[in-house]
């Protein structure tokens, strides 16, 4: 047999300088999130539904049908889901964060207005054993649709006040969000896709009250696809989706491949988990040791095992 990998492009058969390029596409996928049983709930963006994915029997299934346009979703200290409901994408998206007990399927409103103005388009979100959420409020679809005047980071107190921690000018676009496991830093995904924009990693203090201070950089993506959404393992280390190996305008390049960066809090780059596909969103740690990386990306959710335990607040 010939080396197929040598095989040349068929020149006479297609047109000159064709390259193949995505026609459409059936998902959007982001937020994994899984629960203390290791079921994998995830977000289907484009379709407006939240998924459910059983490792036991490998079977998904439709979990919620109208999801207000969910993205990041996470489990709270109490085992109960958070979902940021965005605004992308298409109708339906209700801009605000919600929290669903699983057991008896009831859903609780935490926030849809700052100041009496709606939300841009909640993106993901983080949580403190103490009862405190920190989550992102990005615009990164039609920005017509924006109130806000600001793209922001805020927290949400256990008695529903709720505060903004960030904002312009120091950060531009916030994205995805962790806390380290002592829970005293405060991890936030800058990238702003225009020419010269952010595609930084910050890390900043995190109080007992809630309060961020000194700003830091861990890692910077430019000029390549910044990250996108993130988790953080017992070690404390980041683990970040980002890359991609088309890039979509001249504000980003194909320097930084698709794949999951593991980057320690000192920034210090230890290495990539390459994912075979475009564009990554976000990832999560489960199964029943909390070594199973499960990592959402355009229309599939990919596993991997690891060695080092993940950290998430349900299971501390």
């Amino acid at each position: 047999m010939p080396n197929l990998h040598a095989t040349p492009l068929p020149a006479r058969f297609i047109a000159a300088e064709a390259r193949v390029a995505p026609a459409t596409a059936v998902a959007f996928l982001e937020g994994p999130a899984a629960d203390a049983e290791g079921r994998v709930y995830f977000s289907d963006i484009w379709n407006n539904r939240i998924l459910l994915f059983e490792p036991g029997t490998g079977k998904t299934t439709v979990w919620r049908p109208d999801s207000g346009r969910s993205n990041g979703l996470l489990f709270d200290r109490e085992g109960r889901l958070l979902t940021c409901e965005g605004n992308e994408f298409g109708p339906g998206g209700r801009r605000r964060v919600t929290r669903t007990d699983l057991a008896t399927g009831a859903v609780e409103v935490l926030t849809n207005r700052f100041e009496g103005v709606q939300y841009n388009s909640p993106n993901d979100i983080a949580a403190r054993t103490n009862g405190q959420i920190f989550f992102t409020d990005p615009c990164y679809d039609d920005r017509s649709t924006m109130q806000m005047s600001h793209e922001s980071v805020y927290r949400i107190d256990p008695d529903g006040r709720v505060t903004r921690v960030v904002s312009q000018p120091d950060i531009q676009r916030p994205n995805g969000i962790a806390l380290s496991p002592d829970e005293r830093t405060l991890y936030v995904v800058d990238s702003c896709p225009v020419i010269g924009g952010n595609r930084r990693i910050w890390g900043f203090d995190l109080s007992p009250a809630g309060i961020v201070s000194r700003q830091r950089l861990v890692f910077d993506f430019a000029p390549g696809r910044g990250g996108d959404g993130m988790a953080v393992d017992s070690q404390g280390n980041l683990y970040i989706a980002a890359g991609i190996y088309r890039p979509r305008g001249p504000h980003e390049t194909d320097e930084v491949p698709p794949g999951i960066y593991i980057v320690r809090p000192t920034g210090e780059l230890v290495g990539r988990i390459p994912i075979p596909e475009d564009v990554l969103t976000n990832i999560t740690f489960g199964g029943d040791d909390l070594r199973s990386l499960y990592i959402t990306a355009g229309r599939t959710l990919f596993t991997i095992r690891v060695e080092v335990p993940g950290w998430v607040v349900h299971r501390k």
